[in-house]
């Protein structure tokens, strides 16, 4: 019987494979084909990468195109960066304001969302600070703060540890990292963050994709999620020739293109950990 399921999941994995390459081929040709062979380099934030979603994906690219794609994935922040640097052709982040500013000062051709998840705060099963019944995001942080309970911080600018400093703000307080202090700042990536998290019996706040994907949970869970203020959206953005000459700017723009395509997004929506869906498409057109 699970011989006879999984080879019926196999089919309908390669159907729905081809669905979408038969649908990606049929745009395609808005988009000119590119002469250069070289990949393009995506600045990502790590939660895309961490979840296995590049790992399923590219393949599928790859063969749909013919095109290569590396990866950089560092905090949202570091990637704004280096795609201001010219160091990258297509920039995928999740910090809307920053992502808007980028384009504004001319580092990007156009922003498009992508697709979305939410933020979920993470800690014991136990639930020390008794977040669980929390009415909001703000009030979970502040029980935590008043019960002097360990909270783990990214502390670097990404696009996770932004969203956990607006949530702060709501509350007209963004807690100090000191020696001694029960507010603990990683300087890290959300892998090793949460893994700090887990050590030390602490909170923690992690996209919800990174967390599924996560194989370290020992006694932790999510005990707080479904805060209107926590959707997490994820935008991306071919790198603007005119800032970066030498910028892959046409296969940037087909893989821009492929991803926000009907196929790219069917398999998007398709990709799952655990029987649980990651990522939930909502990709802008061209």
């Amino acid at each position: 019987m699970f011989i006879m399921i999984t080879i019926l999941s196999l089919r309908r994995q390669y159907f729905a494979y081809c669905i979408a390459l038969f649908l990606f081929h049929v745009s395609l040709s808005a988009i000119p084909a590119s002469a250069g062979q070289q990949p393009i380099i995506v600045q990502s934030t790590t939660s895309t990468l961490n979840s296995g979603l590049y790992d399923y994906l590219l393949p599928f690219y790859q063969r749909a195109t013919g095109k290569q794609v590396r990866v950089v994935a560092v905090g949202t922040g570091q990637a704004l960066k280096n795609a201001e640097r010219c160091d990258g052709d297509v920039l995928i982040v999740h910090s809307r304001e920053d992502e808007i500013n980028f384009i504004e000062q001319g580092f990007g051709s156009r922003r498009y969302n992508l697709m979305y998840n939410d933020f979920v705060l993470l800690g014991p099963y136990h639930d020390p600070a008794g977040i669980a019944d929390a009415d909001n995001i703000s009030a979970a942080l502040r029980l935590i703060a008043q019960a002097g309970i360990r909270f783990v911080s990214r502390g670097d600018n990404s696009g996770t540890h932004k969203a956990e400093k607006r949530f702060w703000e709501i509350e007209d307080n963004v807690p100090a990292a000191k020696a001694g202090s029960w507010y603990i700042e990683s300087g890290q990536g959300m892998g090793s963050t949460l893994n700090l998290a887990v050590q030390m019996q602490g909170y923690v706040l992690s996209d919800r994709a990174t967390w599924l994907a996560f194989a370290n949970k020992q006694n932790h869970a999510i005990l707080f999620s479904g805060d209107p203020d926590m959707f997490n959206q994820y935008g991306i953005i071919p790198i603007s020739p005119d800032h970066c000459p030498n910028t892959y700017n046409e296969d940037g723009l087909l893989f821009t293109k492929w991803m926000i395509s009907e196929a790219g997004q069917q398999l998007i929506s398709a990709y799952k950990r655990g029987g649980e869906q990651l990522f939930f498409p909502n990709a802008d057109r061209f």
